[in-house]
């Protein structure tokens, strides 16, 4: 994409915080809602003569997301220490990798515009969070829960080239991370951040522009924001004969811009060395097969496969499949029922549209999937007709019964005996005989009236079809 005669380079560093009960190096705990500093200890906070243990099941989570980033893994890697000050970071250094990272070498494949879009995944290695600084007017407060918290870094090649492709990246990186359950992707709590490098250079020119960072951005609506207004700075400073410069910028999104937040370093800087207490992590090949073996199948092949297999529309698919949980409850609903598009219908509209108004997630659903199945089968078995199971299924929602026992209860057993229904359709037409004038004088949209009416005097038990056959019949007449 050309941006006023430039093309923008983007690179993204997506800093997932792994779901870990304990903290990386440490036994402290990893929740969200802890006092300030309550999830510390002298370990956390590097006191002497305290040693980091790591923690296996970062490691796991940190292959399995490798895996499913099409990753190779690193039989043995190594972690270093990040050296630089920063008040909320207590050590004084971070414990990360560098040369050796853990995984390495991917791609991530998803949708743009309705377009597949490929970007290379350079590396992803594992590494710990600092803490949280909060400013307040002329001192600061620190709290230190987060620091030690394990996050798996996933850096991005320079290949996205826009701002909307920035995000889509970032969308699909939060569902490979839910959909394998390593991390709640939580960008209002930080469980997923954004650091995004972006430089540009004239179109058609090989050599890359000066990059500059924009840090922690947690919202992808944000992310296309900052892009879009850092790639016009740039554009106007060299425009205007300046240069751009290498640096680190925050983004403000009440006043829609970036700022300056200090001079970028390079890595000489961090002075890296491997981490003396920490031994090489290695790994062995039937470690990395049976991680292999527990991978899902990911978003974009689930939602082609919905569209393949089941003839799902496009919409549809990729709308089921943004949500695990989502996605299942669809399948096991189409499983009981066999009809796919219907359990589509039923899950995008009625589901939803509960969910939405109750505030709630799928995996609270009042309505299992096997009620909702049997639901639409009654309806295509013809013992209840769309109107009836509209009222079915909020009644299901509300008492959580099956939908055989509230159509029993409620006696709402679809009509469908064409003598009971004709008889209420010669009572419609003789109550009705200027709307039978106007239709045989060839008002013919009339049809709709006489079908409300019908469905209205059969309290809405009459198949629909039927009353439209037997209607057409007799007005013809």
């Amino acid at each position: 994409m050309s941006y006023r005669g430039y093309d923008a380079v983007i690179g993204i560093e997506t800093h997932v915080q792994l779901r870990t009960k304990s903290k990386i190096f440490s036994s402290d705990a990893t929740n969200f809602d802890a006092s300030d500093n309550e999830n510390t200890s002298p370990i956390t906070l590097g006191m002497p003569g305290t040693l980091p243990v790591l923690n296996k099941k970062v490691i796991e989570y940190s292959v399995l997301t490798g895996l499913a980033l099409n990753c190779s893994i690193r039989k043995k890697s190594v972690f270093a220490r990040k050296n630089y000050f920063y008040p909320d970071l207590p050590k004084g250094y971070q414990i990360s990798q560098y040369d050796q990272p853990i995984c390495e070498n991917g791609a991530l494949t998803f949708m743009v515009n309705g377009q597949e879009r490929r970007v290379s995944i350079t590396r992803a290695h594992m590494e710990e969070d600092a803490g949280k600084s909060t400013h307040h007017g002329d001192y600061t407060l620190i709290n230190l829960n987060r620091a030690g918290i394990p996050l798996l870094e996933i850096v991005s090649g320079p290949e996205i080239t826009s701002a909307t492709e920035a995000a889509e990246y970032g969308k699909a990186i939060r569902q490979v991370v839910r959909y394998l359950d390593v991390c709640d992707g939580n960008l209002e709590e930080g469980s997923l951040r954004c650091d995004v490098n972006i430089s540009v250079k004239k179109e058609g020119v090989d050599k890359l522009g000066t990059k500059v960072e924009i840090k922690n951005i947690n919202s992808f609506r944000f992310i296309e924001k900052a892009i879009e207004y850092e790639i016009d700075r740039q554009i106007d400073l060299l425009e205007s004969g300046q240069k751009v410069i290498q640096e680190t910028r925050l983004y403000d999104p009440d006043k829609n811009r970036t700022f300056s937040m200090r001079k970028k370093e390079d890595a000489q800087d961090y002075r890296y060395f491997p981490d003396p207490d920490i031994l090489p992590v290695v790994i062995s090949e039937d470690f990395i097969k049976k991680l292999k073996a527990e991978i899902p199948e990911m978003p974009l092949a689930r939602a082609q496969r919905f569209i393949s297999a089941h003839g799902l529309p496009e919409y549809d698919a990729f709308v089921l499949t943004t949500e695990r949980e989502l996605a299942d409850y669809y399948e096991a609903t189409a499983k009981i029922c066999g009809n796919y598009k219907s359990s589509s219908n039923w899950v995008m509209t009625d589901v939803m549209r509960e969910l939405n108004l109750n505030n709630s997630i799928i995996s609270k659903a009042p309505v299992s999937p096997e009620a909702l199945g049997q639901l639409i089968q009654m309806i295509d078995n013809e013992k209840i007709s769309g109107k009836i199971a509209k009222s079915v299924f909020s009644e299901m929602w509300k008492s959580g019964k099956s939908p055989e026992a509230i159509v029993n209860e409620k006696k709402m057993v679809q009509i469908s005996d064409a003598s009971t229904i004709e008889k209420i359709v010669d009572d419609v037409l003789a109550l009705n005989p200027s709307q039978v004038h106007d239709y045989k004088g060839g008002k013919e949209k009339l049809i709709g009236f006489f079908v409300g009416a019908v469905m209205k005097t059969s309290k809405g038990q009459a198949n629909p079809d039927l009353v439209n056959k037997i209607l057409l019949e007799k007005l013809k007449k």
